[in-house]
């Protein structure tokens, strides 16, 4: 044959050597099979105690937004009056459900009011948002085991797989940005559900590496609907859907289902060239290796140990700064709102490019996105409740927040925008000042870390205490609550309760 005939052939047929697992899957199936947080981590201990203020801040979040029917509405069996044996449990409710609705309804109430956990990088999200998924098996596989004999998960593995699931999405996030090629965050939650969901089920590791390779040739979420003009309600539940989806993939791959090795690398067909290259002018033209998934540290504990809590401010977290400072300076500009003539909104690029807007905000999902309109509200009442994005609110107040939004002025200092991507202090920096039409003007009130931040932990974790005892109260009496907290306080005895009397403290009746 001769080589022209050859070279003819090979444009015409494909190579069928099936690949191994790629690099990027192996080293997560690895991860979560192999690492010992108290092996491994010189801070072990603030792995595990901040694992377990996350727990009860995420559950606490839960809880509060069952107050919003819009969120509840989602809640509940598929299929009117379903009943399923030994079914999760949907925290602060009655409802016993498959693991995989289980996961939707849990990840949906943790992420309703967006005041659970954040992690801010090169990609955004909310690692907390994986206890869908993680709760939901936990509860359901405890359960299976007592009903057969076996012994039930404990806290403890819940609290592991809550670290594990935060490294692997906040260290992702670390330098990979999914927002730059229009793919929202919540691709992370279902990457890292897939992992620790799979190793409840204690699967080997060619399954895990199956589980994770679904999820990445599973389609993902487009990131317009967080976004003017597009801002919508369907950003409070994709979390949700995002963790559900995962517990859905590792369900299937337990009955067998074969992995796509090359998920990631497959020339024209994989994750890089479909999702992380075309779609951005700038990561096409780059060689082939640059438009991998980059890691800038080995996984271990450190998002977990660094995590950021909403505390203060049920708000996306690049507004936490500013609404602090708005609340600094609501009580020296009360009885000078008609006098101002600008705002001055001081912040980091990132704030501008998700959450800088001007226009009208047509629902409480626009609102809460809105860097204007957080620090408004705050201005205005010296607060920002989760009530002060809904539409009744709105209605009433929107002439005095919209007059002070088109006085705002928003501009970058690149100092900030610099710290904010430094891993020695990621801070989340902004300032505010007021200048009145008599040519004075406030102070500049710069607020470098949120009160979340881990620079302030010892401020914060009587606040974050305070939090989850006020969100007990809106669904339980005070000896549940109380029973709640004594058992969340003792790190050693929560991590020993078995899942399902965890569960069991949680349910209405």
């Amino acid at each position: 044959m001769s080589n022209t005939q050859s070279d003819n052939q090979n444009t015409t047929v494909e190579s069928n050597v099936r690949p191994e697992y790629d690099r990027e899957i192996q080293k997560i199936a690895d991860y979560v099979l192999g690492y010992s947080v108290d092996n491994d981590s010189e801070n072990s201990e603030e792995a595990w105690t901040t694992a377990r203020h996350c727990l009860m801040d995420t559950l606490g979040c839960g809880l509060l937004a069952l107050r919003f029917p819009e969120c509840t509405k989602h809640l509940g069996p598929d299929c009117e009056g379903q009943l399923t044996p030994n079914g999760a449990r949907v925290p602060g409710t009655t409802h016993r459900l498959d693991p995989i609705k289980a996961a939707f309804d849990i990840g949906c109430m943790v992420r309703w009011l967006d005041y659970n956990d954040t992690w801010l990088a090169a990609e955004w999200g909310h690692p907390s948002d994986n206890l869908g998924g993680i709760l939901a098996v936990a509860d359901y596989i405890s359960q299976q085991n007592i009903s057969r004999n076996l012994k039930p998960l404990t806290m403890r593995d819940v609290l592991e797989a809550m670290i594990m699931a935060h490294e692997i999405q906040g260290v992702m996030a670390l330098e990979n940005s999914f927002n730059r090629v229009g793919l929202d965050h919540v691709f992370l939650v279902k990457l890292a559900s897939t992992a620790v969901v799979a190793k409840l089920y204690n699967l080997p590791r060619e399954r895990i590496m199956a589980a994770i390779s679904q999820a990445l040739v599973d389609g993902q979420a487009l990131r317009t609907y967080r976004h003017a003009p597009n801002a919508g309600s369907r950003k409070s539940w994709a979390a949700g859907d995002a963790t559900s989806r995962a517990v859905r993939l590792v369900d299937i791959t337990r009955r067998g289902e074969m992995g796509i090795p090359g998920a990631l690398s497959a020339p024209q067909w994989g994750f890089y060239d479909v999702l992380f290259s075309h779609t951005n002018k700038d990561l096409a033209t780059k060689p082939e290796e640059d438009r991998h998934f980059k890691f800038q540290r080995e996984f271990g504990s450190y998002v977990m140990e660094n995590i950021l809590f909403k505390l203060s401010f049920p708000a996306e977290f690049h507004a936490q700064t500013a609404c602090e400072a708005a609340v600094i300076l609501h009580p020296r500009i009360d009885d000078r709102i008609d006098e101002i003539e600008k705002i001055v909104l001081t912040t980091h690029e990132s704030a501008i490019r998700i959450i800088s807007k001007e226009g009208t905000l047509a629902n409480p999902a626009d609102r809460d996105h809105c860097l204007q309109y957080m620090v408004a509200v705050p201005l205005l009442t010296g607060d920002l409740m989760a009530e002060n994005y809904e539409d009744d609110y709105h209605e009433q107040h929107h002439i005095l927040i919209d007059g002070l939004r088109r006085k705002m002025v928003v501009e970058e200092d690149v100092s900030y925008t610099k710290d904010y991507h430094d891993p020695s202090k990621r801070s989340i920096a902004n300032a505010i000042q007021v200048f009145f039409k008599d040519g004075t003007c406030t102070d500049k009130v710069v607020i470098e870390y949120p009160i979340g931040h881990k620079r302030r932990r010892a401020e914060g974790i009587p606040i974050l205490e305070a939090k989850f005892r006020a969100n007990l109260a809106t669904r339980f009496i005070e000896s549940r609550c109380q029973e709640i907290i004594e058992l969340c306080d003792n790190q050693a005895k929560l991590e020993q309760t078995p899942v399902h009397e965890f569960m069991d403290l949680f349910m209405t009746n």
